[in-house]
């Protein structure tokens, strides 16, 4: 499916005045999302979710055809306005970051989605760990390595879209699979953005309240409902770790097959309060905070696009760290214990504590 020509099919449609026309209308919504976006994700690369994610023996290159930046990102954007792009990404990245080479190898090794980004933006990589000299947006100067910290680019690669304005259009944490990054591109570049959220824009491409929800995977340590999960009053005993899937869900599938069947992530997840959610069900839930929403509401209200997402909270019910990309052992491994041994309270930048706190 090439990404430019599939605007018209995200677009909103018209009400129609009719039950008879409303069920005629469905019915083609469903024939034309189903064959011409939902079929994308079963097409997906095996090589974007399986996959070992240990650091890199060799250390990885970016493409020749990334930007190669002054690191002015006021000029950057100026020279993206006058080449009539719809912006610019900054890519923060590691050497020997995994996740990083799929993007490069996976991702852009697709032509279609590398011509369509060329076409659309120019990007500037970012060391997360350099030691040059950045002006943003804004025209403050910082180091790469500050400017990661501050972006708080918690999980490689981080991409961050600005539009011809300078304005933050998205922000992707972590490594997504070609469908959704294609997806983001076309957000950004067709100025979806200005009109509605990313989780909106996916959900009416894939026609996800069309269908019924399938069936979730198990797993013997997620807690049962009724999910009473306030813990604004009084403190929990233990970490709470959320879990957003979805049935058919390719991800969630690898998942649970690969890294939650490892012994090492199961010993470390029996040491939570673990509760799985449909994201897109109106399943009741009392939330950390206290609030009474639908699992879909509170979904949404969190800006969830992608599943698995698995979100964090301490005794208090706050946030500390969510995963909402792919992942794999090693960077699941790592959170998990960044978690249970309160790093988090000591070093509130994972990467840091990665590099310098972790036991």
């Amino acid at each position: 499916m090439k990404i430019e020509n599939n605007s018209a099919l995200l677009q909103p449609f018209p009400v129609i005045g009719t039950h008879l026309s409303i069920s005629i209308a469905v019915l083609i919504l469903l024939g034309l999302f189903q064959a011409a976006v939902q079929a994308a994700p079963e097409e997906e690369p095996d090589e974007a979710f399986e996959f070992s994610d240990f650091p890199l023996q060799q250390p990885l290159e970016h493409p020749a055809w990334f930007k190669q930046s002054f690191l002015d990102l006021r000029e950057d954007l100026r020279e993206a306005d006058a080449a009539d792009k719809a912006g610019i990404i900054v890519y923060f990245g590691q050497q020997r970051c995994a996740y990083c080479k799929l993007l490069m190898t996976v991702n852009f090794g697709q032509p279609e989605t590398a011509i369509y980004t060329r076409q659309n933006f120019d990007v500037i990589p970012i060391d997360i760990w350099g030691v040059d000299e950045v002006t943003d947006i804004n025209g403050t100067l910082l180091t790469e390595r500050e400017f990661a910290l501050r972006e708080k680019t918690n999980f490689t690669p981080s991409l961050i879209f600005y539009d011809k304005s300078g304005a933050e259009a998205l922000r992707l944490r972590g490594y997504y699979p070609p469908y959704k990054f294609r997806a983001a591109l076309e957000y950004v570049a067709d100025a979806h953005f200005r009109k509605e959220s990313f989780s909106s824009f996916l959900e009416r491409g894939s026609g996800a309240l069309a269908f019924e929800p399938g069936e979730l995977n198990d797993q013997d340590f997620f807690t049962p409902p009724p999910y009473a999960l306030d813990r604004s009053r009084f403190p929990a005993e233990r970490p709470l770790a959320l879990f957003f899937e979805q049935g058919d869900c390719h991800a969630c599938n690898v998942l649970h097959a690969q890294p939650l069947s490892e012994p090492e992530i199961i010993d470390l997840f029996e040491q939570f309060e673990n509760v799985q959610l449909d994201m897109h069900a109106d399943t009741p839930v009392i939330t950390p905070g206290g609030e009474r929403l639908s699992a879909k509401e509170w979904a949404r209200k969190l800006g969830l696009f992608y599943t698995p997402s698995l979100i964090f909270f301490d005794h208090h019910g706050k946030e500390i760290i969510r995963v909402d990309s792919v992942v794999q052992f090693y960077r699941l491994r790592n959170v998990l214990r960044y978690v249970l041994s309160g790093g988090y309270l000591t070093q509130p930048d994972y990467q840091l504590w990665r590099v310098n706190g972790a036991p």
